[in-house]
Protein backbone atom coordinates (compact mmCIF):
# COMPACT_ATOMS: atom_id res chain seq x y z
CA UNK A 1 0.00 0.00 0.00
CA UNK A 2 1.23 3.30 -1.22
CA UNK A 3 1.94 6.19 1.83
CA UNK A 4 -0.19 8.49 0.28
CA UNK A 5 -2.80 6.23 0.57
CA UNK A 6 -1.92 5.81 4.42
CA UNK A 7 -1.88 8.98 4.73
CA UNK A 8 -5.26 9.75 3.50
CA UNK A 9 -6.92 12.59 5.15
CA UNK A 10 -9.26 11.74 8.04
CA UNK A 11 -12.55 12.66 7.77
CA UNK A 12 -15.39 12.12 10.66
CA UNK A 13 -18.96 12.12 9.41
CA UNK A 14 -22.39 11.57 10.68
CA UNK A 15 -21.48 9.38 13.27
CA UNK A 16 -17.62 8.63 13.48
CA UNK A 17 -15.28 8.03 10.85
CA UNK A 18 -15.95 5.14 8.36
CA UNK A 19 -13.95 3.24 5.56
CA UNK A 20 -13.95 0.66 3.45
CA UNK A 21 -11.64 -2.32 4.43
CA UNK A 22 -8.37 -2.47 3.33
CA UNK A 23 -8.68 0.16 1.46
CA UNK A 24 -8.75 3.25 3.73
CA UNK A 25 -9.96 1.15 7.00
CA UNK A 26 -5.83 -0.43 7.39
CA UNK A 27 -4.03 -0.51 10.45
CA UNK A 28 -1.89 1.81 9.79
CA UNK A 29 -4.89 4.30 9.28
CA UNK A 30 -6.61 2.95 12.55
CA UNK A 31 -3.27 3.47 14.48
CA UNK A 32 -3.35 7.46 13.30
CA UNK A 33 -6.52 7.27 14.52
CA UNK A 34 -6.48 5.85 17.23
CA UNK A 35 -3.26 7.92 18.30
CA UNK A 36 -4.98 11.34 17.65
CA UNK A 37 -7.86 10.43 20.26
CA UNK A 38 -5.26 9.64 22.82
CA UNK A 39 -3.64 12.80 22.18
CA UNK A 40 -7.03 13.98 22.92
CA UNK A 41 -7.44 12.46 25.61
CA UNK A 42 -4.74 13.88 27.61
CA UNK A 43 -5.01 16.98 26.45
CA UNK A 44 -8.43 16.75 28.06
CA UNK A 45 -6.92 15.00 31.24
CA UNK A 46 -4.29 17.72 31.27
CA UNK A 47 -7.23 20.56 31.90
CA UNK A 48 -8.72 18.70 33.78
CA UNK A 49 -5.80 17.99 36.81
CA UNK A 50 -5.20 22.19 35.74
CA UNK A 51 -7.97 22.60 37.26
CA UNK A 52 -8.02 20.37 39.78
CA UNK A 53 -4.54 22.01 41.17
CA UNK A 54 -6.11 24.98 41.11
CA UNK A 55 -8.85 23.77 43.61
CA UNK A 56 -6.72 22.20 45.67
CA UNK A 57 -7.77 18.93 44.80
CA UNK A 58 -4.72 17.50 42.87
CA UNK A 59 -4.68 13.70 42.18
CA UNK A 60 -3.06 12.17 39.49
CA UNK A 61 -5.03 9.84 37.67
CA UNK A 62 -4.95 8.25 34.05
CA UNK A 63 -6.98 8.56 31.77
CA UNK A 64 -9.61 5.40 31.02
CA UNK A 65 -11.08 4.75 27.77
CA UNK A 66 -13.22 1.92 27.05
CA UNK A 67 -12.61 -0.43 23.60
CA UNK A 68 -15.42 -2.55 22.51
CA UNK A 69 -16.06 -3.67 19.08
CA UNK A 70 -18.85 -5.53 16.38
CA UNK A 71 -18.64 -8.16 14.48
CA UNK A 72 -16.98 -7.05 10.89
CA UNK A 73 -14.30 -8.34 9.23
CA UNK A 74 -11.28 -7.63 11.98
CA UNK A 75 -12.92 -5.85 14.25
CA UNK A 76 -11.23 -7.49 17.24
CA UNK A 77 -8.05 -6.83 16.25
CA UNK A 78 -9.03 -3.00 15.09
CA UNK A 79 -10.35 -2.62 18.19
CA UNK A 80 -6.81 -4.70 20.29
CA UNK A 81 -4.66 -2.15 17.91
CA UNK A 82 -6.83 0.49 19.18
CA UNK A 83 -5.78 -0.41 23.11
CA UNK A 84 -2.16 -1.09 22.55
CA UNK A 85 -1.85 2.53 21.12
CA UNK A 86 -3.82 3.71 23.94
CA UNK A 87 -1.91 1.60 26.04
CA UNK A 88 1.26 3.18 25.00
CA UNK A 89 -0.14 6.93 26.06
CA UNK A 90 -0.84 6.05 29.36
CA UNK A 91 -4.23 5.59 28.96
CA UNK A 92 -5.75 3.11 30.60
CA UNK A 93 -8.12 0.77 28.53
CA UNK A 94 -11.05 -1.73 29.34
CA UNK A 95 -11.49 -3.94 26.61
CA UNK A 96 -13.92 -5.92 25.94
CA UNK A 97 -13.12 -9.46 25.23
CA UNK A 98 -16.30 -10.38 22.72
CA UNK A 99 -18.42 -8.54 20.42
CA UNK A 100 -20.94 -6.07 21.98
CA UNK A 101 -23.66 -4.15 21.02
CA UNK A 102 -22.80 -0.58 20.94
CA UNK A 103 -25.20 0.36 23.07
CA UNK A 104 -24.14 -2.28 26.08
CA UNK A 105 -20.65 -0.40 25.55
CA UNK A 106 -22.25 3.18 25.83
CA UNK A 107 -23.35 2.33 28.88
CA UNK A 108 -20.02 0.47 29.78
CA UNK A 109 -18.14 3.97 28.96
CA UNK A 110 -21.01 5.81 31.77
CA UNK A 111 -21.45 3.09 34.45
CA UNK A 112 -17.63 2.68 34.77
CA UNK A 113 -17.09 6.75 34.57
CA UNK A 114 -14.31 6.47 31.92
CA UNK A 115 -13.19 9.69 30.19
CA UNK A 116 -14.88 8.37 26.91
CA UNK A 117 -14.58 5.12 24.54
CA UNK A 118 -14.18 3.73 21.26
CA UNK A 119 -16.40 1.35 19.37
CA UNK A 120 -14.96 -0.19 15.86
CA UNK A 121 -18.09 -0.66 13.76
CA UNK A 122 -19.68 0.57 11.15
CA UNK A 123 -23.09 0.32 11.95
CA UNK A 124 -25.40 -0.04 9.19
CA UNK A 125 -22.75 0.34 6.15
CA UNK A 126 -22.32 -2.27 4.16
CA UNK A 127 -19.93 -5.11 5.22
CA UNK A 128 -17.08 -3.89 3.59
CA UNK A 129 -16.53 -0.71 5.52
CA UNK A 130 -15.73 -0.75 9.03
CA UNK A 131 -15.63 2.58 11.35
CA UNK A 132 -14.51 4.16 14.73
CA UNK A 133 -16.94 5.87 16.74
CA UNK A 134 -15.93 7.65 19.82
CA UNK A 135 -17.91 7.95 22.85
CA UNK A 136 -18.25 10.95 25.63
CA UNK A 137 -18.39 10.39 29.21
CA UNK A 138 -22.06 10.40 28.99
CA UNK A 139 -22.22 7.53 27.48
CA UNK A 140 -23.47 9.08 24.33
CA UNK A 141 -22.00 9.54 20.45
CA UNK A 142 -18.95 12.24 20.48
CA UNK A 143 -19.67 15.95 19.74
CA UNK A 144 -19.16 17.24 16.36
CA UNK A 145 -16.18 19.56 18.50
CA UNK A 146 -14.86 16.61 19.85
CA UNK A 147 -14.87 15.30 16.34
CA UNK A 148 -13.03 18.30 14.86
CA UNK A 149 -10.75 18.56 17.38
CA UNK A 150 -10.02 14.11 17.10
CA UNK A 151 -9.40 15.21 13.08
CA UNK A 152 -7.11 18.13 13.73
CA UNK A 153 -4.64 16.01 15.76
CA UNK A 154 -3.97 13.46 13.21
CA UNK A 155 -0.96 12.71 12.49
CA UNK A 156 0.35 15.39 15.07
CA UNK A 157 2.64 12.59 16.75
CA UNK A 158 3.51 9.11 15.41
CA UNK A 159 1.32 6.27 16.44
CA UNK A 160 3.09 4.77 19.33
CA UNK A 161 2.16 1.24 20.43
CA UNK A 162 2.35 -1.41 23.49
CA UNK A 163 1.52 -4.53 24.22
CA UNK A 164 -2.26 -4.34 25.81
CA UNK A 165 -2.55 -6.65 29.15
CA UNK A 166 -5.99 -7.07 29.69
CA UNK A 167 -7.66 -5.42 32.73
CA UNK A 168 -10.59 -4.38 33.77
CA UNK A 169 -12.65 -7.79 33.06
CA UNK A 170 -14.70 -7.42 36.26
CA UNK A 171 -15.67 -3.65 36.03
CA UNK A 172 -16.99 -4.46 32.27
CA UNK A 173 -18.81 -7.55 33.67
CA UNK A 174 -20.36 -5.38 36.18
CA UNK A 175 -21.33 -2.67 33.77
CA UNK A 176 -23.03 -5.54 31.64
CA UNK A 177 -25.09 -6.43 34.61
CA UNK A 178 -26.32 -3.36 36.10
CA UNK A 179 -26.96 -2.72 31.41
CA UNK A 180 -29.50 -5.64 32.11
CA UNK A 181 -30.62 -4.35 35.71
CA UNK A 182 -31.51 -0.87 33.86
CA UNK A 183 -33.29 -2.57 30.72
CA UNK A 184 -35.45 -4.82 33.35
CA UNK A 185 -36.31 -1.33 35.29
CA UNK A 186 -37.42 0.53 32.49
CA UNK A 187 -39.67 -2.31 30.42
CA UNK A 188 -42.14 -4.38 31.72
CA UNK A 189 -40.79 -7.37 30.81
CA UNK A 190 -43.29 -9.48 33.34
CA UNK A 191 -46.18 -8.09 30.79
CA UNK A 192 -44.36 -8.82 27.83
CA UNK A 193 -43.41 -12.65 29.13
CA UNK A 194 -47.00 -12.89 30.05
CA UNK A 195 -48.03 -12.44 26.40
CA UNK A 196 -49.76 -15.46 24.39
CA UNK A 197 -48.72 -14.62 21.39
CA UNK A 198 -45.26 -15.16 18.99
CA UNK A 199 -42.53 -12.75 18.20
CA UNK A 200 -39.37 -13.06 15.74
CA UNK A 201 -36.33 -11.46 16.44
CA UNK A 202 -33.79 -10.69 13.66
CA UNK A 203 -30.34 -8.83 14.81
CA UNK A 204 -29.28 -9.90 10.93
CA UNK A 205 -25.73 -11.54 12.37
CA UNK A 206 -24.57 -8.61 14.12
CA UNK A 207 -23.96 -7.66 17.45
CA UNK A 208 -27.75 -8.02 18.40
CA UNK A 209 -27.38 -11.37 19.14
CA UNK A 210 -29.57 -13.15 21.24
CA UNK A 211 -29.83 -9.81 23.42
CA UNK A 212 -33.32 -9.31 22.97
CA UNK A 213 -34.44 -12.91 23.25
CA UNK A 214 -32.50 -12.76 26.25
CA UNK A 215 -34.91 -10.71 28.19
CA UNK A 216 -38.01 -12.09 27.38
CA UNK A 217 -37.80 -15.71 28.33
CA UNK A 218 -39.45 -17.58 30.96
CA UNK A 219 -43.12 -17.20 30.20
CA UNK A 220 -45.74 -17.47 27.99
CA UNK A 221 -44.58 -15.50 24.93
CA UNK A 222 -42.79 -17.72 22.37
CA UNK A 223 -39.47 -16.12 21.30
CA UNK A 224 -37.67 -17.29 18.09
CA UNK A 225 -34.30 -15.91 16.70
CA UNK A 226 -32.65 -15.67 13.21
CA UNK A 227 -29.76 -14.65 11.93
CA UNK A 228 -28.15 -14.51 15.53
CA UNK A 229 -24.42 -15.77 14.41
CA UNK A 230 -21.54 -14.36 13.35
CA UNK A 231 -21.44 -13.39 10.03
CA UNK A 232 -19.27 -10.71 8.48
CA UNK A 233 -21.00 -10.74 5.05
CA UNK A 234 -24.49 -10.67 6.89
CA UNK A 235 -25.91 -12.96 4.79
CA UNK A 236 -25.61 -10.85 1.74
CA UNK A 237 -27.27 -7.77 2.77
CA UNK A 238 -26.53 -4.50 4.37
CA UNK A 239 -27.51 -4.76 8.35
CA UNK A 240 -29.77 -1.97 7.97
CA UNK A 241 -33.05 -2.94 9.49
CA UNK A 242 -35.07 -1.92 6.22
CA UNK A 243 -37.28 -3.65 3.61
CA UNK A 244 -34.64 -4.91 1.46
CA UNK A 245 -32.84 -6.01 3.82
CA UNK A 246 -35.40 -8.12 5.93
CA UNK A 247 -36.65 -11.13 3.79
CA UNK A 248 -36.10 -13.91 5.92
CA UNK A 249 -37.63 -11.44 8.64
CA UNK A 250 -40.95 -11.10 6.90
CA UNK A 251 -40.89 -14.30 5.69
CA UNK A 252 -40.52 -16.01 9.26
CA UNK A 253 -43.46 -13.83 10.44
CA UNK A 254 -46.10 -15.01 7.90
CA UNK A 255 -44.87 -18.54 8.52
CA UNK A 256 -45.62 -18.63 12.12
CA UNK A 257 -48.15 -16.33 12.41
CA UNK A 258 -46.09 -14.32 14.58
CA UNK A 259 -47.54 -10.58 16.15
CA UNK A 260 -44.27 -8.64 15.07
CA UNK A 261 -41.10 -9.33 14.11
CA UNK A 262 -38.27 -7.14 15.59
CA UNK A 263 -34.96 -6.12 13.96
CA UNK A 264 -31.42 -4.68 15.29
CA UNK A 265 -28.55 -3.31 12.55
CA UNK A 266 -25.35 -4.36 12.87
CA UNK A 267 -24.13 -3.17 16.11
CA UNK A 268 -27.78 -3.22 17.61
CA UNK A 269 -28.11 0.81 18.42
CA UNK A 270 -30.83 0.84 15.43
CA UNK A 271 -34.55 -0.95 15.28
CA UNK A 272 -36.59 -2.29 12.94
CA UNK A 273 -39.82 -3.74 12.83
CA UNK A 274 -42.44 -6.10 10.36
CA UNK A 275 -45.88 -6.19 10.99
CA UNK A 276 -48.46 -9.30 11.69
CA UNK A 277 -48.85 -9.04 8.30
CA UNK A 278 -44.78 -9.63 7.28
CA UNK A 279 -44.74 -5.86 6.30
CA UNK A 280 -41.84 -4.00 7.12
CA UNK A 281 -42.68 -1.24 9.17
CA UNK A 282 -41.38 2.53 8.20
CA UNK A 283 -39.80 4.13 11.26
CA UNK A 284 -42.34 7.23 10.46
CA UNK A 285 -44.91 4.31 12.50
CA UNK A 286 -42.71 2.95 14.47
CA UNK A 287 -41.37 5.94 16.45
CA UNK A 288 -44.44 8.08 16.73
CA UNK A 289 -46.21 4.15 17.93
CA UNK A 290 -43.49 4.52 20.67
CA UNK A 291 -43.82 8.32 21.82
CA UNK A 292 -48.11 7.72 21.64
CA UNK A 293 -47.01 4.73 24.31
CA UNK A 294 -44.60 7.10 26.39
CA UNK A 295 -46.97 10.55 26.41
CA UNK A 296 -50.17 8.40 26.35
CA UNK A 297 -50.07 5.40 28.87
CA UNK A 298 -47.27 5.96 30.29
CA UNK A 299 -47.78 9.77 30.95
CA UNK A 300 -44.16 10.80 30.89
CA UNK A 301 -43.30 14.14 29.46
CA UNK A 302 -40.43 16.41 28.17
CA UNK A 303 -39.58 17.63 24.62
CA UNK A 304 -39.87 15.29 21.08
CA UNK A 305 -36.39 16.01 18.98
CA UNK A 306 -36.74 15.03 15.58
CA UNK A 307 -34.18 15.03 12.53
CA UNK A 308 -34.74 16.51 9.39
CA UNK A 309 -35.63 12.94 7.82
CA UNK A 310 -38.37 12.03 9.90
CA UNK A 311 -42.31 12.51 10.41
CA UNK A 312 -44.71 14.84 10.60
CA UNK A 313 -46.48 12.86 12.58
CA UNK A 314 -44.28 13.73 15.81
CA UNK A 315 -44.89 16.92 15.23
CA UNK A 316 -48.98 16.47 15.65
CA UNK A 317 -48.65 14.31 18.37
CA UNK A 318 -46.03 16.69 20.11
CA UNK A 319 -49.01 19.25 19.58
CA UNK A 320 -51.70 17.05 20.74
CA UNK A 321 -50.23 16.27 24.10
CA UNK A 322 -48.16 19.60 24.44
CA UNK A 323 -44.77 18.61 23.94
CA UNK A 324 -42.35 21.08 22.92
CA UNK A 325 -40.82 19.93 19.42
CA UNK A 326 -37.13 20.38 18.46
CA UNK A 327 -35.73 19.88 14.57
CA UNK A 328 -31.90 18.83 14.15
CA UNK A 329 -29.74 17.99 11.22
CA UNK A 330 -29.34 14.19 10.94
CA UNK A 331 -27.31 12.61 12.97
CA UNK A 332 -27.90 11.35 16.77
CA UNK A 333 -25.37 13.04 18.19
CA UNK A 334 -27.59 16.43 17.80
CA UNK A 335 -30.64 14.55 19.53
CA UNK A 336 -27.91 13.81 22.36
CA UNK A 337 -26.67 17.39 22.64
CA UNK A 338 -30.34 18.50 23.27
CA UNK A 339 -30.65 15.29 25.55
CA UNK A 340 -27.85 16.67 27.55
CA UNK A 341 -29.29 20.02 28.17
CA UNK A 342 -32.93 19.76 27.75
CA UNK A 343 -35.60 18.29 29.29
CA UNK A 344 -36.55 15.37 25.92
CA UNK A 345 -39.11 12.67 26.14
CA UNK A 346 -37.87 10.85 23.16
CA UNK A 347 -35.43 11.70 19.90
CA UNK A 348 -35.70 10.00 16.94
CA UNK A 349 -34.16 9.82 13.32
CA UNK A 350 -35.29 8.37 10.09
CA UNK A 351 -32.76 5.31 10.49
CA UNK A 352 -33.85 3.74 13.56
CA UNK A 353 -32.42 5.38 16.46
CA UNK A 354 -34.52 6.64 19.18
CA UNK A 355 -33.54 8.35 22.27
CA UNK A 356 -35.73 8.02 25.77
CA UNK A 357 -35.77 9.86 28.79
CA UNK A 358 -34.33 7.82 31.52
CA UNK A 359 -31.45 5.96 29.45
CA UNK A 360 -28.79 7.17 28.44
CA UNK A 361 -28.89 10.02 25.59
CA UNK A 362 -27.67 7.24 22.64
CA UNK A 363 -29.76 5.16 20.55
CA UNK A 364 -30.17 1.67 21.85
CA UNK A 365 -32.05 -1.13 19.52
CA UNK A 366 -32.53 -3.74 22.25
CA UNK A 367 -34.20 -1.17 24.55
CA UNK A 368 -36.08 0.40 22.16
CA UNK A 369 -37.59 -3.51 20.43
CA UNK A 370 -38.30 -4.20 23.88
CA UNK A 371 -40.22 -0.98 24.46
CA UNK A 372 -42.23 -1.04 20.60
CA UNK A 373 -43.52 -4.61 22.12
CA UNK A 374 -44.40 -2.78 25.40
CA UNK A 375 -46.77 -0.49 23.25
CA UNK A 376 -48.50 -3.11 21.36
CA UNK A 377 -49.14 -5.16 24.27
CA UNK A 378 -50.72 -1.98 26.23
CA UNK A 379 -52.44 -1.44 22.65
CA UNK A 380 -53.71 -4.98 22.52
CA UNK A 381 -53.86 -5.31 18.93
CA UNK A 382 -51.18 -5.98 16.37
CA UNK A 383 -49.05 -3.36 14.90
CA UNK A 384 -51.40 -2.80 11.51
CA UNK A 385 -54.30 -1.70 13.78
CA UNK A 386 -52.24 0.27 15.74
CA UNK A 387 -51.00 2.32 12.52
CA UNK A 388 -54.43 2.40 11.39
CA UNK A 389 -55.69 4.25 14.88
CA UNK A 390 -52.63 6.21 14.25
CA UNK A 391 -54.16 7.63 10.76
CA UNK A 392 -57.20 8.33 12.09
CA UNK A 393 -56.50 10.64 15.12
CA UNK A 394 -53.46 11.98 13.21
CA UNK A 395 -53.72 11.80 9.63
CA UNK A 396 -52.14 9.67 6.66
CA UNK A 397 -48.95 10.13 5.99
CA UNK A 398 -46.76 7.23 4.78
CA UNK A 399 -42.88 7.29 3.80
CA UNK A 400 -40.36 5.80 1.64
CA UNK A 401 -36.70 6.44 0.86
CA UNK A 402 -34.43 5.59 -2.33
CA UNK A 403 -31.20 5.44 -2.13
CA UNK A 404 -28.89 6.15 -5.17
CA UNK A 405 -25.24 5.21 -5.41
CA UNK A 406 -23.44 8.59 -6.43
CA UNK A 407 -19.95 9.87 -5.56
CA UNK A 408 -20.07 12.51 -2.75
CA UNK A 409 -18.77 15.74 -4.94
CA UNK A 410 -21.58 14.94 -7.46
CA UNK A 411 -23.92 14.17 -4.74
CA UNK A 412 -23.23 17.37 -2.69
CA UNK A 413 -23.35 19.77 -6.02
CA UNK A 414 -26.75 18.67 -7.04
CA UNK A 415 -28.28 18.80 -3.24
CA UNK A 416 -26.62 22.58 -3.59
CA UNK A 417 -28.38 23.31 -7.24
CA UNK A 418 -31.44 22.00 -5.99
CA UNK A 419 -31.56 24.70 -3.41
CA UNK A 420 -30.66 27.49 -5.78
CA UNK A 421 -32.78 26.48 -8.79
CA UNK A 422 -35.77 24.91 -6.73
CA UNK A 423 -38.41 23.07 -9.32
CA UNK A 424 -41.44 25.07 -9.21
CA UNK A 425 -43.61 21.56 -9.37
CA UNK A 426 -42.66 17.85 -8.76
CA UNK A 427 -44.35 14.58 -10.17
CA UNK A 428 -47.16 17.99 -10.47
CA UNK A 429 -47.18 18.93 -7.19
CA UNK A 430 -46.57 22.27 -6.57
CA UNK A 431 -43.70 22.84 -4.27
CA UNK A 432 -44.50 25.65 -1.48
CA UNK A 433 -41.41 26.10 0.27
CA UNK A 434 -38.05 24.53 0.73
CA UNK A 435 -35.26 24.22 4.00
CA UNK A 436 -31.83 23.41 3.81
CA UNK A 437 -31.05 22.36 7.43
CA UNK A 438 -29.82 19.16 6.03
CA UNK A 439 -30.00 18.42 2.19
CA UNK A 440 -32.51 20.24 0.59
CA UNK A 441 -36.04 19.54 1.36
CA UNK A 442 -39.13 20.54 -1.08
CA UNK A 443 -42.39 20.93 1.18
CA UNK A 444 -45.78 20.79 -0.48
CA UNK A 445 -48.87 22.50 0.79
CA UNK A 446 -50.62 19.78 2.50
CA UNK A 447 -47.31 19.18 4.62
CA UNK A 448 -45.83 16.19 2.03
CA UNK A 449 -41.94 16.54 1.43
CA UNK A 450 -39.33 15.41 -0.56
CA UNK A 451 -36.02 15.64 0.53
CA UNK A 452 -32.36 15.23 -0.85
CA UNK A 453 -28.93 14.54 0.77
CA UNK A 454 -26.00 13.25 0.23
CA UNK A 455 -24.87 10.56 2.68
CA UNK A 456 -22.30 11.54 5.40
CA UNK A 457 -20.89 8.30 5.48
CA UNK A 458 -20.87 6.63 2.00
CA UNK A 459 -21.18 7.49 -1.44
CA UNK A 460 -24.89 7.07 -1.12
CA UNK A 461 -27.34 9.83 -2.19
CA UNK A 462 -30.15 9.26 -0.16
CA UNK A 463 -33.98 10.73 -1.23
CA UNK A 464 -36.80 10.54 1.29
CA UNK A 465 -40.13 11.16 0.72
CA UNK A 466 -43.60 11.63 3.00
CA UNK A 467 -46.71 12.08 1.38
CA UNK A 468 -50.68 12.14 2.21
CA UNK A 469 -50.87 8.40 0.36
CA UNK A 470 -48.82 5.94 -0.60
CA UNK A 471 -49.17 6.95 -4.43
CA UNK A 472 -48.21 10.60 -3.93
CA UNK A 473 -45.14 9.10 -1.84
CA UNK A 474 -44.17 6.94 -5.00
CA UNK A 475 -44.63 9.74 -7.36
CA UNK A 476 -42.29 11.86 -5.46
CA UNK A 477 -39.55 9.74 -4.88
CA UNK A 478 -40.00 8.41 -8.66
CA UNK A 479 -39.05 11.91 -9.88
CA UNK A 480 -36.83 12.97 -7.27
CA UNK A 481 -34.66 9.58 -8.71
CA UNK A 482 -35.49 10.70 -12.21
CA UNK A 483 -34.36 14.60 -10.99
CA UNK A 484 -30.99 13.30 -9.21
CA UNK A 485 -30.20 11.03 -12.33
CA UNK A 486 -30.88 13.48 -15.33
CA UNK A 487 -27.85 14.80 -17.62
CA UNK A 488 -28.63 17.95 -16.38
CA UNK A 489 -29.70 17.58 -12.72
CA UNK A 490 -31.92 20.05 -11.88
CA UNK A 491 -34.38 22.21 -14.40
CA UNK A 492 -34.74 25.03 -12.96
Amino acid sequence: MSEKTERAPIRFGTDGWRAVIAREFTFANVARVAQAYADYLLEESAQREMTARAEARQTEKLPLAVVGYDRRFLSEHFAHLTAEVLTANRIRVFLFERDMPTPVISWAVRDRKADGGVVITASHNPPEFNGFKIKAPWGGSATPETTSAVEALVDRHEPRREEYVPQGREELEQAVANYRVQIESYVDLDRLRALRARIIVDPMHGTGARWVESFLRGGALEVETIRPDRDPLFGGVNPEPIDQNLGPLKERVKETGALVGLATDGDADRVGAVNELGQTMTMHEVVPLVLLHLARHRRMTGGVVRTFSQSVLLKRIADAHGLKLYDTPIGFKYIADLMLREDILLGAEESGGIGVKGHIPERDGILNSLLFLEAIATAGKPPSEMVRDLHREFGEFYFGRRDLHMEVSRGKALVAELAEKTPAEVASYRVESISTMDGTKLIFNDESWLLFRQSGTEPVLRIYAEATSVEKMNALLDEGCAIAQAPRAVKA
